[in-house]
């Protein structure tokens, strides 16, 4: 900004041009309605950072460019861990572009010049930071000058106010120069340098509030990311605190998704060139990837950690019934050699050896009884053998399956008198059905419930007041277990109507879900039988074939070190 009282003006005219002086007066007013426009880009600018660096460095640069400042500085108080000091979070300098700043602090106290704007909230107007008297409490620290070769002389340091009035942080501007694209050395610095004006010092501090507001504001941003992020988290720990098998699921399909979406941005070839995903989206898949098992909070916490077809209070129950009817065939054996001793049908005496009629007819009970024993000891034996997830599966099984299943309809005809006397089946219809499932430890009933989490899911996520950039979070949690066939739940919705991100997400989740170590119902599967399902899936037409590509040849899987 030029301090010059003479502009002029460029008049055309009919046939001669001419350049007339422009009063003073006219030359203020012109001055000022730059100096308005300026302020209020600059407030424009201002309002739409969100990024706090980027957000100093604006702060910085338009505060030099208005004053015509050679360098500048930017403090921030920081009042969170202990005694409250001034963090060094901005500089620029013009005649040494290429000094890189790395990031400090310093006491706040009266001591320095930053220090004591901060403190007291004075403005300090300094013409020449060499010539300070001793009378006042600040010094001038030379050691940048020494170390770079520069001079500073004038110096405005500005605090930056809330508008509570309360000091968030310190401007501070340093050589005001006659011309912007002068570069000051230590020889010429009192040469092209001039202090700052009163007028520009108000201007400034006008400016300098105006971005205390706004850093202010992104402060406030950061921290209502930083309390979401949390409630995330939170969230999280509680989906998986019900089912500690399943512990660490959420964090690592939202590694692995967000992996594959930044791979999806380096593609430069192909079907998948086109798609970009912005900063705001990667985060977007983050959350959707985290939350996206949300619902099994609604979901019975039995169904959910059921690691046996049969749930252990059923087994302990069975268990129970089948020392019963144990102790019950050996009492009634008991109790028929009792009587049988008592009132022997033939009135015949014991006699020693092989050839004894009561002799071997008690060992003839005996003997049926351990038939019996032996025979129900094979049934219990089976019915833990069943009870195994996937079991029903294997070649071993699928060979006798019709000879298990009349066997299971054999044992159901055994019957055990309960405590008020009355006959119950040993095995109920619904155990059998259990100890039957072909796949997994769940029923048919129980595998709706839990896949029900989807939709509970979708439910949930609905109800939270998201961003615009956050804005499809529920729709692509909502979507995880869609297939592009039609064969996914709960919609059934095909390629067309699910999100690629959910597409993502659903190659993260079930390779995770194959790979995990940590499911009791499930071995561990290596990395190529992993790959090699995804393979299959993709083939049928139920997962998109290109991700899943570029998810093997990027070895996104790796993100998490799961094999």
């Amino acid at each position: 900004m030029s301090d010059s009282p003479s502009e002029y003006l460029h008049v055309a005219g009919n046939s001669t041009d001419r350049v007339v002086a422009l009063p003073d007066s006219l030359t203020s007013i012109a001055a000022e309605r730059q100096t308005i426009a300026q302020l209020l880009a600059i407030g424009t600018a201002l309002s739409d950072c969100l990024n706090l660096t980027e957000l100093l460095d604006l702060i910085l640069a338009k505060s030099r460019e208005i004053t015509c400042s050679d360098a500048g500085s930017v403090y921030l108080i920081d009042r969170s861990h202990g005694e409250p000091k001034l963090i060094f979070k901005a500089a620029q300098n013009d005649s040494l572009p290429h000094l890189s700043f790395e990031l400090a602090s310093i006491p706040l106290n009266l001591e320095s010049l930053a220090g004591y704007v901060a403190t007291t909230s004075e403005s300090l107007n300094i013409p020449d930071a060499y010539a300070l008297t001793d009378d006042v409490p600040y010094k001038f620290d030379r050691h940048f000058d020494l170390e770079f070769a520069y001079r500073t002389v004038s110096v405005l340091v500005l605090p930056m106010q809330n508008r509570d009035g309360e000091t968030i942080g310190v401007l501070q501007l340093i050589d005001r120069k006659l011309k912007a694209d002068l570069r000051i050395t230590p020889t010429n610095a009192l040469s092209i340098t001039q202090p700052y004006s009163d007028w520009e010092r108000q201007i400034v501090r006008s400016l300098a509030s105006q971005a205390a507001i706004s850093i202010e504001r992104n402060h406030l941003l950061d921290s209502i990311e930083e309390l979401f992020a949390g409630f995330i988290t939170a969230s999280v720990q509680i989906i998986e605190s019900r089912d500690p098998t399943t512990a660490g699921h959420s964090e690592r399909v939202a590694k692995l998704s967000l992996r594959l979406s930044e791979e999806v941005n380096d593609v430069t070839t192909g079907i998948l060139a086109p798609l970009r995903f912005s900063a705001r989206q990667l985060q977007e898949i983050r959350y959707a990837a985290l939350l996206h098992d949300f619902g099994k909070i609604s979901i019975p916490e039995e169904i959910v950690q059921k690691s046996k077809k049969l749930y252990p209070h059923q087994l302990t129950e069975l268990t129970h019934r089948f020392n019963l009817l144990r102790q019950t065939w050996k009492l009634e054996c008991a109790e028929q050699k009792f009587n049988y001793l008592l009132n022997p049908p033939i009135a015949v005496r014991h006699q020693p050896g092989d050839n004894c009629l009561h002799c071997g007819y008690v060992s003839q009970l005996d003997l049926e009884l351990n038939t019996k024993l032996d025979r129900l000891q094979s049934y219990w034996e089976l019915v833990n053998k069943l009870n195994q997830p996937d079991v029903v599966n294997t070649s071993e099984f699928a060979q006798q399956l019709e000879t298990i299943v009349t066997d299971l309809h054999q044992l159901a005809q055994y019957t055990y008198r309960d405590l008020d006397g009355k006959f119950q089946p040993l095995l109920t219809p619904a155990e059998i059905e259990q100890l039957l499932i072909p796949r997994g430890t769940l029923t048919a009933t129980e595998r709706a419930i839990v896949e029900s989490h989807v939709s509970h899911t979708y439910d949930f996520l609905c109800q939270i007041p998201w961003t615009k950039h956050l804005q499809d979070v529920p729709k692509i949690a909502g979507s995880h277990h869609e297939k592009l066939d039609g064969s996914g739940y709960p919609r059934g919705l095909t390629t067309a109507a699910i999100p690629i991100q959910s597409q993502i997400m659903t190659i993260a989740d079930i390779y995770d879900a194959l790979t995990a170590s940590d499911r009791p119902y499930k071995p561990r599967l290596s990395l190529d039988r992993s790959l090699s399902i995804l393979r299959q899936e993709a083939a049928a037409g139920k997962l998109n074939l290109h991700l899943l590509e570029l998810f093997e040849q990027r070895q996104v899987y790796s993100v998490i070190n799961s094999i």
